[in-house]
């Protein structure tokens, strides 16, 4: 698969546009809410003939969801996001004036993602990872054939995810990097939900917060 990042908001969130070698693909975390960020993003797909077939939630903080119902009008998608985040995601509205997004329009999740399995974007495969902490129901996304991890707010350059946010636990996050990121191969691209992309074996090693000895 490729994968290809864009940086929106002023929380400098990432927004991926994944796609198979047929150019079936999906946008995880659209975070895109200006009309320069959604243009730039809808120029991309369409330059390189993508053909999105899902929009993917890892989570539904403000940041990854601020694109949704633009996305899902757009490319006519269907939103997927956790089980557990359902009301994460209902109760953006609610705050959402409050960090000066006046116009942030809401979407209703199409399908809800199970914990575990496989996720399909055309002919490849993702498996899903449940690894709660930073929300209740985040979740990742691993591709073995490719090596490489959508990993949302869970782990980050040198750093984790917040815990400190409605839902948030620090203990389950550790658990979920120990328990599900680190079991992965060191040579594992991280792609991160803030930041620079990074590897499972460099996290290992030199991550503060939760490096193995």
């Amino acid at each position: 698969m490729q994968v290809h990042s864009f940086t929106f908001n002023p929380f400098m969130e990432n927004t991926y546009v994944i796609c198979d070698h047929k150019k079936h693909g999906a946008i995880i975390d659209p975070g895109c809410y200006e009309n320069h960020e959604q243009q730039l993003l809808q120029n991309f797909i369409e330059a390189e003939g993508i053909n999105i077939q899902k929009i993917i939630n890892t989570h539904c903080h403000i940041d990854h969801v601020l694109g949704n119902s633009w996305a899902k009008n757009t490319f006519n998608a269907p939103l997927l996001v956790g089980k557990k985040e359902a009301e994460m995601l209902k109760a953006v509205e609610s705050y959402a004036p409050n960090y000066g997004f006046q116009q942030y329009a809401p979407a209703e999740p199409d399908e809800f993602l199970d914990e575990s399995g496989i996720l399909k974007i055309g002919e490849a495969s993702l498996h899903i990872l449940f690894v709660p902490g930073h929300s209740p129901g985040h979740l990742a996304f691993y591709s073995k054939e490719d090596g490489f991890l959508i990993g949302g707010d869970v782990l980050f350059e040198r750093s984790i995810g917040r815990t400190d946010l409605p839902g948030g636990d620090h203990d389950t996050l550790i658990q979920s990097i120990h328990s599900h990121f680190f079991t992965l191969p060191d040579d594992t691209l991280v792609y991160c939900g803030h930041g620079n992309t990074t590897t499972i074996g460099v996290e290992k090693k030199e991550n503060p917060f939760c490096t193995e000895a």
